[in-house]
């Protein structure tokens, strides 16, 4: 099973993943050209460049990494870096790019030459593309990647990238077949998977990079909340009043969990990141689906006025209400209470042919208001009203 591309597009041209690629043909081709190998294979100049495990050079840690045994060593290495290396070159910017990689080169490299029990000179830009491929789990773990197989028969396939990543490239390849494939220095792999996941997932978690609604760490933080939830909501715990039940009553509690509890969560976070993002329409359009779920749901204060808002801009007059209405039934102390009843008077008198309704927040409103230009149009809209 070979990767042969992802759906993940590009914001950016991958300029030092490019050059990365360039760097490591041109040396490989210069490496032939000048030192081309003898009859055994070797290339006894380049050697003190190869990282030897047992009495290692501080240089080798590095240069090791830009060498490469051959052509089908060197092709290989570089469409895989060429898959992968772009979108994380995209995100991290091309200065994070290049010190990630090099320092993920230095890292495998370190990983191999304290685990691996063989302790064989190794040369290869495995270790460093094994960074790059953890890090593309990380930083796109929902993205597809184009699998091209041959079983019997040949196709491609789409399996998303945190399963072919973890389960393939990871388990498959560098520890299930780690003792059934000799040459191949494994540990440098894994310790650059341990790198490429590690240092941008820390990254997330810090908030030094910025955040996606698919990213690994977004998807265990809803995982994370959605398992807190479940847990108090089995206590008994009321999302809307904030009480706790005492102990005596948790049990004769379990049986009214809401089953879309999970659901509901996962919904809850995606609006909380799409509106971090300046996303309302993403937002809106999650916040509908979660309240089909559960019509009671409501989010934190300013988050559910401004999906109101936006449902009102959007024309949406009949999801704008229900959101304004039940802004109402949770913040009934909201400092400007009186706006979000004035909006909500209009909305039922002039586009929701509600009247009752709308007499009773226009009048509301106007119990409160005191900027005279909305005092007049509420009172304008009573009289209309009659």
């Amino acid at each position: 099973m070979i990767p042969i591309g992802t759906d993940n597009i590009l914001r950016r041209r991958p300029v030092v993943n490019h050059i990365l690629i360039a760097i490591n043909i041109a040396i490989f081709i210069l490496t032939y050209l000048f030192f081309y190998p003898d009859a055994d294979g070797r290339q006894p100049a380049l050697e003190p460049f190869y990282l030897w495990p047992q009495h290692p050079q501080l240089h080798q840690f590095l240069t090791c990494a830009f060498l490469h045994g051959g052509l089908m060593h060197l092709a290989g290495n570089m469409f895989f870096l060429y898959v992968f290396g772009g979108n994380v070159n995209d995100k991290l910017g091309n200065l994070g790019y290049l010190l990630f990689y090099l320092a993920g080169a230095i890292f495998s490299s370190l990983g191999y030459a304290e685990f691996d029990p063989v302790q064989k000179p190794v040369l290869g830009a495995s270790g460093a593309v094994a960074a790059v491929t953890g890090a593309y789990m990380v930083l796109f773990p929902k993205t597809n990647i184009r699998v091209l197989y041959f079983f019997i028969l040949i196709g491609t396939i789409d399996v998303p990238a945190f399963y072919f990543i973890l389960f393939k490239l990871i388990f498959w390849d560098n520890v299930f077949m780690a003792d059934r494939v000799g040459g191949i220095a494994t540990n440098a792999h894994l310790a650059g998977y341990a790198f490429g996941i590690a240092v941008p997932f820390a990254m997330l978690a810090l908030k030094l990079l910025p955040h996606s609604t698919f990213d690994l760490w977004a998807v265990f933080s809803r995982w994370r909340r959605r398992k807190q939830y479940q847990q108090m909501t089995q206590q008994g715990y009321n999302a809307f009043s904030g009480l706790r039940p005492h102990r005596k009553t948790i049990f004769a509690r379990v049986t009214n969990v809401n089953p879309h509890a999970e659901e509901i969560m996962d919904l809850r976070s995606k609006i909380s990141d799409a509106v971090s993002n300046n996303n309302l329409t993403v937002a809106a359009d999650y916040y509908r689906r979660m309240v089909a779920l559960d019509a009671e749901q409501v989010l934190a204060q300013q988050v559910q006025l401004d999906i109101a808002n936006h449902l009102m801009q959007s024309n949406e007059h009949q999801d704008a209400a229900a959101a304004y209405e039940a802004f109402l039934r949770q913040y009934r102390t909201y400092p400007f209470v009186e706006q979000v009843q004035l909006m909500l008077g209009l909305l039922y008198s002039r586009y929701l042919n509600r009247p009752a309704q709308a007499r009773e927040h226009l009048t509301k409103a106007l119990e409160r208001l005191h900027t005279p230009t909305q005092v007049q149009m509420a009172k304008d809209e009573l009289a209309r009203l009659g």
